[in-house]
């Protein structure tokens, strides 16, 4: 097709849009998701008369705290057309690392985690330097730092769970401050931080710009491959921190943690208006769509729902979420 007949096609879409067509459009691209999971929030509450109780919402957010926080470093590496499939992995590896350091009468607390905050940062760096320095697809990069860790995480472990977590530890993942659980604070404040990096700072423009047009950033002198490192040292940053809190809520550190939660942290991201195309994504959306998970899961549990259908029906809604993202972004070329 011409460039002549393309730009003609736009013209004739431009025309027939009126202006309440687009400021809907707009409206739903901005606030659809938000509207589906009010929608989704008063459904499951007409369904299950225990779903829309205090402990039963502050449980679901408290669940669903670990996959967005994970969700939420996902989000920066799939801006920049990116993808991480090594989350769940670190987390593992995290697990034991930290839950051998967490003993009673052991080490002080702030060792296992600034251990496990670090061995997060460093698969992350690890996955940024190989992907931008060895101009590797991130898709195979952080599929075998998914199989290392993995691995890693069974070896240091010998296969087994490691247990008697000190009391100072079990805080992380299962206190509370002012009835509010602490895994919640956390993942509001990582969301508050994630916000303003990415919104208020030059670096946060420089991810847009790589994500848009990468070769416009680098012309524009951004320098792309320190950018990407720090990008994934955050992703395995994040991730770290959602293996400790995952360590502390289940008392114990698993070498199989964070199973699946990869894919979970990535369907928040898209289900939240993150295109894989990249050069598109909030911080927002991404809670939200780690909430539509939560709330879904919620709610079909309580529904006695199989837990098969709703790996079906998640399977779905992800599905649904991309195609809508190819549509906008065809419609965008």
């Amino acid at each position: 097709m011409s460039s002549e007949t393309t730009t003609v096609k736009k013209q004739e879409r431009i025309a027939n849009n009126s202006p309440l067509k687009v400021k809907s459009l707009a409206f739903l691209s901005r606030y659809g998701m938000l509207l589906i999971l009010i929608a989704l929030v008063i459904l499951m509450s007409i369904l299950s008369p225990t779903f829309f109780t205090a402990s039963n919402l502050l449980n679901i957010v408290k669940q669903m705290s670990v996959v967005g926080i994970v969700a939420i470093g996902v989000t920066l590496v799939i801006i920049t057309t990116g993808i991480d499939l090594s989350s769940g992995s670190v987390i593992a590896l995290v697990s034991v690392v930290v839950a051998s350091l967490a003993q009673p009468g052991g080490m002080p607390l702030f060792v296992p985690i600034i251990v496990g905050l670090g061995l997060g940062l460093l698969t992350g760096v690890i996955n940024g330097t190989i992907i931008s320095k060895g101009k590797i697809a991130p898709f195979i990069v952080t599929l075998g730092m998914m199989t290392a860790a993995r691995g890693a995480a069974l070896l240091y472990s010998g296969g087994r769970p490691i247990g008697n977590l000190s009391e100072p530890f079990k805080f992380i993942g299962q206190g509370q401050i002012f009835g509010i659980p602490f895994p919640i604070l956390l993942f509001a404040f990582v969301g508050v931080i994630t916000y303003l990096l990415l919104n208020k700072t030059k670096f946060g423009k420089r991810v847009y710009a790589i994500g848009g047009n990468e070769q416009a950033a680098m012309i524009a002198g951004i320098h792309i491959d320190r950018v990407k490192i720090c990008i994934y040292g955050y992703a395995g940053l994040l991730s770290a921190l959602a293996g400790i809190i995952l360590t502390s809520r289940i008392a114990s550190g698993q070498p199989t943690a964070g199973n699946m939660y990869e894919l979970d942290a990535i369907a928040a991201a898209v289900i939240g208006g993150t295109s894989l195309s990249g050069g598109i994504g909030t911080i927002g959306g991404t809670i939200i769509g780690a909430l539509v998970i939560g709330v879904m899961n919620n709610g079909l549990d309580l529904l006695n729902v199989s837990s098969y259908w709703q790996q079906i029906l998640k399977g779905a809604i992800i599905t649904a979420a991309v195609y809508l993202d190819s549509r906008k972004h065809n419609r965008r070329s």
